[in-house]
């Protein structure tokens, strides 16, 4: 446990460097639970988008690395209604277009600081608990997160309970370029997903599914990242609901470093960074950030669940642990 820097009300903020016996390294924060640093032994850069500055996390890079929830992504009309009742959220205004909730909006737990429960040298759990109302979400809720390093594997547990009805879907919002380079286009992305959500300019589902097949989301057979138009900002639908952890994805580099990704969850939000823009920190590698820096691949349950009776359900009820799963494995070519 290390310090990282202390908050405007006084609080200290702690890094925890983690390794589990292998090749691979990871540094977390208590402050927004964040994955800040991916390190491979034989590799001279950083895996994962961060920077040294704790000013960054609390402003601009908030969701880089970030845990995200009690509900990451977006909800349409900043509100949504269960059991009879309608919740309202924070409206996010930022370039106008129809009300929305991003991230749980200032509720946002990647803007909290967790307090730590255990921690050794290759794992650390923290915990966060969240009011009832705090962002309009119902529901006294807590929320523990595990990151455990283990080989050349990083795994993710997220487990939360509530004492009354509510909402969760959580999420980590890493960003990764694997060969530390300036952008990300030339990675190959492979995910199994046959399908997509159709998605509006401001990001927000339409509750349509539509098939991948024809279509500049189809990463079935591995593809690799381009400038756009087309951005990326979408779920790709991996199932109709949360199982046994599968894989997600395959990332590769140019350099042939790989990169795979399991989850329980049924989806997975791809977003190329398109939006990145130099916000006067340098990350890792001392570079200011850029568009297609790096590419965040966001492990959830589908975005607007709350207002899509068709899709994966992330209500959750007192006497129920929600459970979320996710594995990061790095594989350097031979």
């Amino acid at each position: 446990m290390t310090p990282f820097g202390t908050l405007s009300d006084g609080r200290p903020v702690h890094r925890f460097d983690l390794r589990g016996g292998g090749p691979l390294t990871a540094s977390v924060l208590d402050w927004g639970a964040c994955l800040m640093d991916v390190r491979l032994d034989g590799v001279a850069h950083a895996l994962t988008l961060g920077t040294g500055e704790l000013e960054a996390y609390q402003g601009p890079l908030a969701s880089a690395g970030g845990l995200i929830g009690p509900v990451v992504n977006r909800i349409s009309g900043a509100a949504a209604e269960l059991d009879g009742e309608t919740h309202r959220f924070e409206a996010r205004d930022e370039g106008g277009g129809p009300p929305r909730t991003l991230h749980s909006g200032s509720a946002g737990t990647h803007r909290k600081l967790w307090r730590v429960q255990d921690h050794g040298p290759a794992h650390v759990a923290l915990v966060h608990d969240m009011p009832a109302g705090e962002g309009g979400f119902p529901g006294d809720r807590r929320a523990t997160a595990r990151y455990e390093v283990e080989g050349n594997a990083l795994t993710l547990i997220v487990e939360t309970v509530t004492d009354a009805p509510t909402w969760i879907n959580f999420a980590n919002h890493s960003y990764w370029n694997l060969d530390g380079s300036a952008s990300v286009e030339g990675h190959i992305l492979a995910v199994p997903a046959d399908r997509f959500l159709p998605a509006s300019e401001e990001g927000l589902v339409t509750g349509e599914v539509q098939p991948v097949e024809g279509t500049p989301l189809d990463f079935r057979g591995g593809r690799p990242l381009k400038a756009g138009p087309p951005h990326l900002d979408h779920n790709l639908c991996l199932g109709d609901r949360r199982g046994p952890l599968a894989l997600a994805a395959t990332l590769t580099g140019l350099s042939g470093l790989l990169m795979e990704v399991e989850t329980t969850e049924p989806g997975l939000q791809v977003y190329d960074g398109w939006k990145l823009s130099d916000v006067g920190f340098e990350d890792h590698q001392g570079r200011p950030l850029a568009p297609r820096r790096a590419v965040a691949l966001e492990a959830q349950m589908w975005p607007d669940a709350p207002n899509r009776p068709g899709f994966p359900s992330i209500r959750v009820d007192p006497g129920e642990t929600c459970r979320q799963v996710t594995r990061w494995t790095f594989h350097r070519p031979a």
